[in-house]
């Protein structure tokens, strides 16, 4: 990835992962989510840590948030090239995430998380979560989360798409993807057709609705794993009655 920026000095790390520059201003890493784990925020703190004092080459990534800081790409060539995000995705420390954009800037991310929690790194020392754990996913009210699951039934309405996945009756995840973020999935081949019986990751904070749900503003935040099979029991009669 090109950093062509300005150079920047880390003099902090604050609470949730800001970051205190010498020249004053304030930012987080773009595409990354600060672990909500005080442990794996703790050793994620210490591993930037370890850059203070040294020169960054820093990239802002659009505008000031509400708080006033930026969100930013750095990389640190003290000893060698280290993409601090990279970095601690790569270590398990911190997971992939659009935040309040509409796009994830740095896609190739998810293949550097993926290789963390395949190693059991860090956040990754215990499975992902699964779609249809409907109690686990109530306990993370609240929280980001990362999900895997099997689509059960995609229901297409004029301002979203909700995707299931648990039969009537049963407590599982349901995402709700909105009608731009939709027709731009579309856009890439992800159909219904395409994700109804796939088993996908998603990512995002889980809300209590009816049940467990995530919203999706992002598509690259759905991750197809493995194509459309064929359910065991399904059942015309079976899909009718998840359709809202």
């Amino acid at each position: 990835m090109p950093f062509r920026g300005r150079t920047e000095t880390l003099s902090a790390v604050e609470p949730r992962g800001e970051l205190a520059l010498a020249s004053g201003a304030r930012a987080v890493l773009g595409s990354v989510r600060w672990p909500d784990d005080p442990e794996i925020a703790k050793a994620a703190t210490e591993r930037l840590l370890a850059l203070r004092g040294r020169p960054l080459t820093v990239v802002a990534r659009g505008e000031a948030d509400r708080w006033g800081r930026l969100r930013i790409d750095a990389l640190s060539e003290a000893d060698g090239p280290v993409d601090l995000a990279g970095d601690l995705v790569g270590a398990g420390l911190a997971q992939v995430d659009a935040g309040e954009g509409d796009a994830l800037c740095r896609p190739g991310l998810l293949t550097v998380e993926e290789a963390a929690r395949t190693a059991g790194l860090g956040l990754w020392h215990q499975p992902s979560l699964e779609a249809s754990d409907g109690t686990g996913l109530r306990a993370a009210a609240g929280r980001f989360v990362v999900v895997q699951g099997t689509i059960r039934h995609v229901g297409e309405r004029p301002s979203r798409t909700y995707l299931d996945f648990a039969a009537r009756g049963e407590d599982g995840l349901t995402v709700t993807v909105s009608k731009r973020t939709w027709r731009r999935m579309r856009e890439h081949g992800l159909s219904a057709d395409r994700l109804k019986n796939a088993r996908v990751r998603v990512r995002g904070v889980v809300e209590i609705r009816r049940g467990p749900t995530l919203d999706i503003a992002v598509p690259e935040t759905i991750e197809v794993l493995e194509a459309p099979t064929a359910i065991a029991g399904a059942s015309t009669d079976g899909e009718r009655a998840l359709r809202r």
